[in-house]
């Protein structure tokens, strides 16, 4: 692969276990590293230091920036009870706690947004319907956002479901805080474009501008969230690196496969198209 060191540096989201067999493409040039392990209840409920501490060990020397994937199933960042509340609460401040130990300084956390919420919101008498999403939304992550302030975390908020590119900023900001940010899936995006009627990837990321901090990066076929290795899909990359080329905020570049095997030839992909390496 023809390295060409003013393109943008791509990174990886695996598991510890997968470190091994990427090490030296992760090492070799630092690359940003998001880990998958902690969205795993039991692990988060047990023993999760010794997979933060074989982390640990594998990327001795790293100075890549390093972030996990928070905990996420069954988890509502705008649940309206309260005692489902205070569960999302704590599990979220689980995740900072694996952050915190492992010196990581991002964590992605998942959308409240959903296409009924597209097509219903509106369907409410003035903004009422959207105040109550963010209020939820506040009511769960107050003492968190503030805790992410203290160990120097940014949770960014990915996009699931949501087919307005906006409304992702629009709760990031309303918290007016470092410590929440808006990330991207472009698979995500394109099956909301393919199969909702949203707008193309490369508008998410024109919307996210400055406050976009992190892609996940996939191929997808705008059906579903396939997560397959770039080029296997019908998603338009020089778009979406002309778009990511606008922004001034150096978002982490995350290649998110479902098939770990597909990531250097993913890399090598965008790297011959001459948009990233």
């Amino acid at each position: 692969m023809a390295l060409t060191t003013d393109l943008p540096l791509l990174g990886v989201a695996i598991p510890t276990a997968g470190i091994e067999t990427l090490q030296d493409f992760i090492l070799s040039e630092n690359r940003d590293l998001e880990l998958q392990d902690f969205i795993d209840a039991d692990l988060l409920n047990g023993d999760w230091k010794s997979v933060a501490d074989r982390a640990k060990a594998l990327l001795a020397g790293h100075t890549g920036r390093l972030g996990i994937h928070g905990p996420f199933w069954g988890l509502d960042i705008a649940c309206p009870d309260p005692d489902i509340r205070a569960l999302n609460t704590r599990k979220f401040m689980q995740g900072l706690d694996v952050c915190e130990y492992l010196a990581a300084t991002q964590m992605v956390i998942h959308s409240p947004y959903s296409t009924w919420d597209f097509n219903n919101l509106d369907n409410f008498q003035g903004r009422a319907a959207y105040d109550r999403v963010l209020d939820n939304c506040h009511r769960t992550m107050a003492a968190v956002v503030k805790r992410a302030e203290e160990i120097g975390v940014t949770m960014v908020i990915e996009n699931i479901q949501d087919k307005d590119p906006d409304i992702r900023r629009i709760l990031a900001d309303s918290f007016d805080s470092p410590a929440m940010a808006v990330s991207i899936d472009t698979g995500h995006a394109h099956y909301a474009f393919g199969s909702t009627g949203a707008p193309p990837v490369d508008y998410y990321v024109r919307r996210a501008g400055g406050r976009l901090e992190h892609v996940h990066l996939q191929d997808a076929d705008g059906y579903a969230d396939r997560h397959w290795s770039i080029g296997e899909g019908t998603i338009c990359w020089p778009a979406v690196f002309r778009a990511l080329g606008e922004i001034t905020s150096k978002p982490r570049l995350i290649l998110e496969l479902r098939d770990k095997s597909g990531i250097l030839p993913s890399a090598a992909y965008l790297n011959r198209l001459g948009l990233a390496r």
